[in-house]
């Protein structure tokens, strides 16, 4: 019919709605109505017809199942011109022909499908704009998208010049030299430099294309026939028939069954090892319901080839992978082991989540499965850039740490906009980390330890802030469609689990000052500004550096010290044969105290120890002002660097960080040395 209800046409896309029509809607605004309706009933109508169009066209995972589609549509579109041009083969079309104006809208629209389910600001409908968003996205190369931009501007102004010329719906652009000069004289330019100029942007339109949609046939590296794989052993054998018996593939469409054989072929072929083939079928299964990922892994054998020494390398990353399939994306990122921007890449998030809405108001929901799916892609960069050699385990927690102060910054933003009982523009909150996070040491999947404190006399605040703290705390440590983001650990505010969730920076810094215990000051040797207001953390840092400054009685010091570090072994017995890189005596936990007993000791008179410069760096220090002995210092340093390594290892291969003694004999006998030269024999 001509005319349809939009119940009617919700019903067509779910139940008949075609790929090529997901790119003809993509472009679809509403340009007229009746004239009978008030202007509120027809931005409700708009709103609903929005509703039903966007999840047809943008799909909210990344929907690399389109590119088949628009190559389809892409080769029904050059048999059209081929025909047309059977009567003229020496003309060029301008819209339709190769390196055209309709090649350059397809680029655009390529990115916009697939990932515009994911990225709001991808969902514009004009083809500059788009191309300027993709470049500043770091999605196309900044030159290919200015060569793109100047071929679509130049086409665009011929096709208008022909059509003025020709009085009529053309886009053919003859070989006759008096009409190639009087469309070149239009556009004021010699017939000479407009030839060039038709030349070099069809050309370069063309190859970005081929690049980023040819077929693989017409790349050559068309994959190899869906011969069912053959496996190198009887137990991967056993994996391989589970794989093809379970519903899951059984159901999956026939190109997505031939694929998956294609990879699982290849991956023998690549020597991929027992361990890794098992991780890969487990990977297949996971997410043969999209079809899209298989498409992807099987069209970017590059790609595939990286995700096989995933798999291969150790447990922990392969079920990264496995949890959260929508990171296969950035193997694609020419730039996947550069170092990354976060203050740029947190802006560009922060775009996308707050252009993520439903009926004028905030989405959640998708923010929050927005934020989960970004850090997931950087933590999945981060975790190839490890595989490769490019991270050190120090480096690598520096990158994890800036990453989550950064989604915590934009968390804390999000749910103040949000918040009923906000009262001003910006909350004078901060985040402060301890733990991990506060000493620069997190890992792939650690917990923030987290503090959260106010400055703000509005008599709003307490009520406004403690809600703020909740909320954020909540938004961070909910498990939603995308995963989980990370758990929080509040204990360590005031009076701990008994205390108020937020406490004002006065009443932190009276806190500290009269009623914090021992093990309190401990845990601020290693606490930071995060997050929120900065100058909130400044504030906070000067009142650390007072507090940890203060005289101490040095005896009843080491003798509290001492009490807790023996409370902490208690309750982490091991029982095994093997050492406990963390909890056992000359493990790490024991220059952790012997740093944070240096600091709370000493730094009234040495200074530079309140710096929160990590372990190393503050026994360097403690060596260099002859609180310890300078050589010792060094050997522990050394053995905390080895242990920090051995735990991250321990930790990618998914099993205890327990080693055997004999093989960090040197380091424990350094750090037993160090700690009895502070606190005598245990």
């Amino acid at each position: 019919p001509l005319v349809v209800s939009l119940p009617m046409l919700e019903q067509y896309f779910y139940a008949q709605g075609r790929e090529w029509e997901r790119f003809a809607w993509l472009k679809g605004r509403v340009i007229a109505d009746s004239g009978t309706a008030s202007r509120q009933a027809r931005d409700d109508d708009e709103a609903a017809l929005a509703r039903i169009v966007g999840p047809f066209v943008y799909r909210r995972y990344l929907d690399f199942d389109a590119i088949e589609a628009l190559r389809a549509l892409h080769a029904k579109v050059r048999a059209q011109v081929a025909r047309r041009g059977a009567r003229d083969p020496d003309a060029f079309d301008v819209k339709l022909g190769r390196g055209g104006i309709r090649e350059i809208e397809f680029i655009a629209q390529l990115f916009q499908i697939v990932r515009g389910g994911q990225d709001p600001t991808l969902q514009g409908r004009r083809t500059l704009e788009t191309l300027e968003a993709l470049a500043a996205k770091g999605l196309l190369p900044e030159d290919e998208s200015e060569a793109l931009a100047r071929a679509y501007r130049l086409l665009r102004r011929t096709e208008h010049m022909l059509q003025y010329r020709e009085d009529a719906q053309t886009h053919r652009l003859a070989r006759d030299r008096e009409q190639r000069e009087a469309i070149a004289a239009m556009l004021g330019m010699p017939v000479t430099d407009f030839d060039a100029a038709i030349d070099e942007c069809t050309e370069q339109t063309a190859r970005i294309f081929d690049r980023l949609l040819a077929p693989p046939e017409e790349n050559g590296d068309a994959p190899e026939a869906a011969d069912a794989a053959q496996a190198p052993d009887p137990e991967t054998a056993r994996r391989f028939a589970a794989l093809r018996e379970g519903t899951r593939y059984r159901a999956a469409r026939a190109e997505t069954r031939a694929a998956i054989e294609r990879l699982l072929a290849e991956a023998v072929r690549h020597g991929t090892g027992p361990a890794g083939l098992a991780r890969l079928v487990d990977l297949l299964e996971a997410i043969c319901r999209r079809p899209g990922y298989v498409a992807l892994l099987d069209r970017f054998r590059d790609a595939f080839a990286r995700v096989l020494r995933v798999l291969d390398w150790a447990k922990s990353p392969a079920e990264y992978l496995m949890q959260h399939p929508v990171v296969l994306d950035e193997l694609l990122d020419g730039e996947l082991l550069e170092p990354q921007d976060y203050a740029a890449w947190s802006e560009q998030l922060r775009e996308r989540v707050e252009a993520a809405t439903h009926d004028g108001a905030p989405d959640v929901e998708r923010q929050m499965d927005l934020v989960r799916e970004a850090h997931h892609a950087q933590v999945f960069r981060l975790m190839v850039q490890d595989l490769e050699g490019r991270l050190t385990v120090e480096r690598l927690s520096d990158h994890l740490s800036e990453l989550a102060d950064r989604v915590l910054g934009l968390v804390v933003g999000l749910v103040w906009s949000g918040l009923r009982l906000r009262f001003r523009d910006t909350p004078r909150f901060a985040a402060i980390a301890y733990g991990r996070l506060g000493g620069k040491e997190l890992g792939y999947a650690a917990d923030l330890d987290l503090v959260f404190l106010y400055d703000d006399a509005d008599e709003r605040a307490p009520e406004a802030y403690a809600l703020l703290a909740q909320r954020v705390s909540a938004w961070l440590s909910t498990r939603t469609a995308a995963g989980l983001l990370f758990d929080t650990d509040l204990r360590l505010r005031p009076n701990g689990q008994s205390g108020m969730l937020v406490s004002s920076l006065a009443a932190f810094e009276a806190y500290q000052n009269d009623a914090a215990w021992v093990w309190e000051h401990q845990a601020l040797t290693r606490a930071r500004f995060s997050a929120g207001d900065a100058s909130i953390g400044e504030r906070f840092e000067a009142i650390r550096r007072s507090v940890l400054a203060r005289p101490r009685d040095r005896d009843r010091l080491r003798d509290e010290v001492r009490a807790m570090r023996a409370r902490m072994r208690e309750g982490h017995p091991n029982r095994s044969d093997r050492f406990d890189l963390k909890h056992d005596r000359g493990g790490m936990v024991d220059i952790e105290f012997i740093v944070q007993f240096l600091v709370l000791a000493h730094s009234g008179e040495h200074r530079p120890l309140l710096d929160n410069a990590g372990n190393i760096a503050l026994l360097g220090r403690a060596g260099e002002f002859g609180l310890i002995d300078a050589a010792l210092a060094q050997r522990a340093a050394d053995a905390y660097r080895r242990y920090r390594r051995l735990q991250h290892q321990a930790r990618l291969d998914g099993v205890a960080a327990r080693v055997d003694p004999d093989s960090v004999a040197d380091e424990r006998a350094a750090v037993r040395a160090l700690w009895g030269s502070l606190f005598g024999a245990d």
